[in-house]
């Protein structure tokens, strides 16, 4: 039996008609969902990057190859992910996705039942390519769920609970994932041969397991996404740009162009911190602890974004978006100055901080970079997602700054990611031109 609601009235993109109203609540309460999935599936890099590192005995650099590959299958898929939108619309995009992330998930098993690292960074591609359909699709289907001029709070409101996804998925990591205590090489050597067959068997079930349940949780959540009857919003995909507007033609538009690196240093920023948090808070001079107590802290560092988003979609209703986005950004900036010049708790709580202040900035720079973008909202939203790929640039970057000159001092790189959206919250977001004029957007 289908989850429906009254049939929709067609409008168009910019409309706020009735209908649209009727729909707003029961539709982002849906998509939501599909939020907190992405953002427990991307944070779950967090963990499995320590465990990883320590299985295939990798240094910094290479250990940073999962969000590499993760991250940056936003940038190879997103155009295949844009026109896909455009000729399935929104609502079977989505479904799509969580299939295509459901089996991405499934590759685990074998990846970790063969030990090779290669087959992980696979696996890993698989179910980042059905996250970024996610995005393509989800992220602008609920920034046009109404007002215009409110979608910057909506946006951040979904967001919110992408962040409880965050928030929860360290602790189920470790809880499984690093349950077990990985052995070097020269510890599994001396065992005998069925002390390294059961080792090597706990090692792979501590991976194995976890994702499969994710896979069936993917799949159902496909299945219920599919029953629900979502109102249709596909004049707003590239199928309503009946002009053949290209990729640059979006990037003509200086507030897109700004938009896309906005996206790409705030990603690269926020996974840097969280992908260095578990190595980092167990050093001796920081937080001196093991790596399994600190995944609670990365749970801590991502609770504070969810935090932040429930009380940030309140702020960005009443406060200027592009003001409390340069504020928020400068805080960072002093967060991350405080970490790198301190040492024990100082250092550790003032790192896990900057999570409440990341809240509100994906959202913002997301829905100020397709404000007013008309029939081309498809092209720009297309861009933004690609600019996710720094979140697979800044950690490889920041792993080779950490082999060279240390975890701590290698901070500086997201510090640099933060003073750039300053910039883009005080002049690189406004708008110079668009495609839909003020009074009609």
């Amino acid at each position: 039996m289908a989850f429906t609601a009254p049939p929709p009235t067609p409008s168009s993109a910019s409309s706020l008609s009735g209908e649209r109203y009727t729909y707003y609540p029961m539709a982002l309460t849906v998509i939501t969902t599909v939020f907190f999935m992405w953002g427990f599936l991307t944070c779950l890099n967090d963990i499995l990057i320590p465990h990883l590192k320590a299985v295939f005995e990798l240094n910094y650099a290479r250990a940073m190859l999962v969000q590499s590959t993760f991250f940056g299958t936003y940038f190879l898929m997103s155009l295949p992910a844009g026109r896909l939108v455009a000729h399935l619309g929104y609502k079977k995009s989505i479904v799509a996705g969580l299939i295509i992330a459901g089996i991405g998930a499934i590759g685990f098993w074998p990846a970790a039942g063969m030990r090779l690292y290669p087959a992980f960074l696979g696996a890993l591609f698989v179910l980042a390519t059905g996250i970024t359909v996610l995005q393509v699709a989800a992220n602008p289907y609920v920034a046009l769920l109404g007002p215009e001029k409110t979608s910057s709070s909506r946006l951040t409101l979904a967001q919110a609970l992408n962040s409880l996804g965050t928030t929860i998925a360290p602790r189920f990591g470790s809880l499984l994932i690093l349950s077990t205590q990985v052995k070097g090489a020269s510890d599994i050597a001396q065992m005998s041969a069925r002390q390294q067959t059961l080792y090597r068997l706990q090692e792979a079930q501590s991976v194995q397991l976890p994702y499969i349940g994710l896979a069936v949780v993917l799949i159902l959540l496909a299945i219920f996404v599919w029953l629900f009857h979502l109102p249709s919003l596909d004049e707003s995909t590239e199928k309503a740009d009946k002009s053949h507007h290209t990729l640059l033609d979006a990037l003509r538009y200086p507030h897109v162009l700004f938009g896309v690196l906005g996206i790409f240093f705030y990603v690269g920023a926020e996974v840097s911190i969280g992908s260095f948090m578990v190595n980092y808070l167990s050093q001796p001079n920081i937080g001196h602890i093991s790596e399994q107590e600190a995944a609670n802290y990365v749970s801590l560092y991502w609770g504070g974004a969810m935090v932040g988003r429930f009380l940030g979609s309140w702020l960005l209703a009443a406060l200027s978006p592009r003001k409390l986005l340069a504020i928020f950004s400068l805080v960072n900036i002093a967060l991350l100055l405080t970490t790198m010049t301190t040492s024990g708790a100082l250092a550790m709580y003032s790192i896990v901080a900057i999570g409440l202040f990341n809240s509100i900035m994906f959202p913002t720079i997301f829905s100020l970079g397709i404000e007013r973008m008309g029939p081309l909202t498809g092209k720009a939203s297309s861009l933004l997602i690609m600019a996710i790929v720094g979140g697979g640039v800044m950690p490889y970057l920041q792993g080779f700054l950490a082999d060279n000159i240390g975890v701590q001092h290698a901070f500086l790189l997201p510090l640099l990611c933060y003073a750039y959206i300053v910039f883009y919250g005080l002049r690189g977001s406004h708008i110079r031109t668009a495609p839909v004029d003020a009074q009609h957007g």
